[in-house]
């Protein structure tokens, strides 16, 4: 198995194309075509992350920071360290992976295991991401309109929450006449021609066009398909920001805190009171999400959980919401589990499980607190 084999997987999951427009995700450093030894996961890499990864004999780091987020300019190995980090991934055949905001965004993925380890129920995306899916619709001969409707699915098409191979037929006639230098597969040059024909719908996230209209061409026997894509405006219910759900029975307020701090094991926290001391739904958003608290508290959250709030955000949540700032690292490490699981389910189902997958023993955490 190759690192490829692991990455295009893990994409299916946390696709690149689904990240911030402006964050830097996927190969990092290395080669995808290595044959994959053991892995190492870790929230971003440094030093003593590396050291780690070399004696554990991995070949294959993921983090969750991009490694290279700024592009840059120069290796030079006598002052600078990532350059110095680069030249040791590099003389250890070791790659470097990233999934950051698409890691965010995924079901399953980041907001969505802190929701988890704060033993939520019914969890969804607390907004869904819009603006990103389209429709296309090809006009395809009835005897072929499955092989091309089966390649579209293979091509990433027709995902609809927990439902894939998703389309709209409908039967009708296409006519044409071709050129004397057309070629059709039905019928004859240069004369009217009528067609039993089927219109294939399918929904298609923007990143996968490119990949499903090729799928599609290959296999349309047409030698001019004719097809349509429109943009839309829906919610793709795949992919969003954050996450919200249920407790299994609801707590007044110090309970909740003291869940909290056991749920996400940690003994510090900042925080501001709501209006309703009994908790029972609840938002959170992994890493640094202080900008979706109007959205908690139009879903009718009693409390939030996320990172890096201001002080202002803290007057806006007083009296509205339980606010509270978990930390950066704290909300997101946790999700490193769901990795680890997801890597450890595809290399069972690839018969490799001799390939170990190994989280980051230390913390990268550089922020302390202060004890008098």
């Amino acid at each position: 198995m190759t690192i490829g084999d692991l990455t295009k997987y893990l994409e299916d999951w946390a696709p690149p194309g689904a990240a911030w427009e402006r964050d830097n995700v996927g190969l990092q450093v290395g080669s995808k075509a290595e044959r994959l030894k053991n892995i190492l996961l870790c929230l971003e890499l440094n030093e003593e992350v590396l050291k780690e990864a070399i004696h554990k004999k991995c070949n294959f780091i993921f983090t969750h920071h991009p490694f290279i987020f700024n592009p840059l300019k120069r290796l030079d190995t006598e002052k600078n360290l990532q350059a110095q980090l680069i030249e040791k991934l590099l003389k250890n055949n070791i790659t470097v992976y990233s999934a950051h905001t698409n890691l965010d965004f995924a079901k399953d993925g980041v907001s969505f295991e802190l929701a988890n380890s704060l033993k939520l129920k019914n969890i969804i995306f607390l907004e869904n991401q819009e603006s990103n899916q389209l429709k296309v619709v090809v006009f395809v001969p009835l005897d072929k309109a499955e092989d091309i409707a089966s390649a579209m699915f293979s091509a990433g098409a027709g995902k609809i929450g927990e439902y894939d191979s998703c389309s709209f037929r409908l039967s009708g006639e296409g006519t044409f006449r071709g050129s004397g230098k057309s070629d059709p597969t039905v019928g004859k040059k240069e004369q009217f021609e009528t067609v039993s024909e089927v219109r294939l719908e399918v929904l298609v996230d923007s990143w996968n066009l490119n990949k499903v209209l090729k799928a599609m061409l290959k296999v349309h026997p047409y030698e001019e398909p004719a097809y349509d894509v429109y943009s839309l405006k829906n919610k793709n219910v795949n992919y969003g920001a954050g996450a919200i759900g249920e407790l299994d029975s609801e707590m007044i307020e110090k309970d909740f805190l003291l869940h909290v701090s056991k749920s996400l094991k940690i003994k510090n926290f900042k925080y501001c009171s709501g209006k309703n001391k009994k908790i029972n739904k609840v938002a959170v958003c992994g890493g640094s999400g202080a900008d979706m608290l109007g959205i908690a508290i139009s879903r009718g959250a009693n409390a939030f959980i996320t990172a890096d709030v201001k002080y202002h955000a803290y007057h806006e949540a007083k009296g509205n919401i339980l606010f509270i700032d978990a930390g950066h690292y704290e909300t997101e490490i946790l999700s490193l589990s769901a990795v680890a699981s997801k890597i450890k389910t595809f290399l069972d189902r690839k018969l490799e499980s001799q390939i170990k997958v190994f989280k980051y023993s230390g913390t990268t955490n550089p922020v302390k607190f202060y004890k008098q």
